[in-house]
């Protein structure tokens, strides 16, 4: 997150979750000026570019719910006035995979908000031997330099909104959510918000592929990563060990794909 938004030449915030953060922490605060015998707005972690939220299932429910408003609206509201965040402005967050000791589920409210999900996973031997060489005498990090700033990133953002999606692959996305919704082995499909995110994902995905049009292929790469933190197996799936990734293939399966040349 760090190395992104220096290479982006935009502003970064981390946060570092654990019980006794206070969700004006996150959005900030009002705070009474002696000298000048008034309030003033004293901004939180939120007035940023890019927010590292890390390990914010150690947060407290209401703190993370600090989060709900500026990721959906790009703006928080303090004492009934609204603030708004600098744009472009995105949340990455992390969790631990185990370790869940004093730890807070995120609600499917707040899941619902992130648009995808992915696992770092553990790097091979030779990224890791590439790690330590990297490290050895200095942290990367000094060596990025920015190669971007935050309006042509709005800029690009515009021309990605433009990618064209057609009736055929709007329905395809349709169908796989809605295909959520239809299946034994997930107790809450995926809401609207994940068809919107789908689309969205696909339009920046075609755009990074040099095209101005989604393909069906475009969805169905993006269709597990973008749907799986979004659904509720069921509980016969949990007990039987099975992921919402092979959940998500199944229903991919029983969804017909557009054809190829249908743009």
């Amino acid at each position: 997150a760090a190395a992104l938004s220096k290479a982006a030449g935009v502003s970064f915030n981390r946060a570092q979750f654990t019980p006794d953060v206070m969700a004006s922490d996150i959005t900030g605060f009002n705070i009474y000026n002696r000298s000048k015998e008034e309030f003033e707005f004293r901004s939180g972690l939120v007035m940023c570019n890019i927010l590292l939220a890390d390990e914010i299932n150690r947060a407290s429910p209401k703190t993370q719910s600090a989060l709900l408003e500026a990721m959906e609206e790009g703006q928080v509201t303090v004492d009934g006035k609204t603030y708004a965040i600098p744009a472009p402005f995105m949340v990455i967050a992390t969790q631990n995979p185990s370790g869940y000791i004093g730890t807070y589920p995120l609600p499917e409210a707040q899941l619902d908000r992130f648009i995808m999900r992915l696992s770092m996973g553990y790097p091979t031997e030779a990224e890791e031997m590439a790690i330590l060489a990297d490290r050895k005498t200095e942290n990367p990090l000094s060596k990025i330099s920015s190669v971007t700033n935050a309006d042509s990133i709005q800029n690009l953002r515009s021309i990605v909104s433009g990618v064209t999606v057609s009736g055929e692959i709007s329905r395809y996305i349709v169908q796989l959510v809605s295909a959520t919704r239809n299946t034994k082995s997930i107790t809450l499909g995926a809401s609207p918000r994940a068809s919107l995110a789908l689309m969205k994902l696909s339009q920046a995905y075609a755009f990074i592929k040099g095209r101005d049009y989604v393909l069906a292929e475009d969805v169905s790469a993006l269709f597990t990563p973008a749907v799986s933190h979004r659904i509720m197996l069921s509980q016969e799936a949990r007990l039987n060990q099975t992921g919402a990734a092979e959940v998500l293939a199944e229903v991919a399966r029983t969804v017909e794909v557009p054809f190829k040349s249908q743009r």
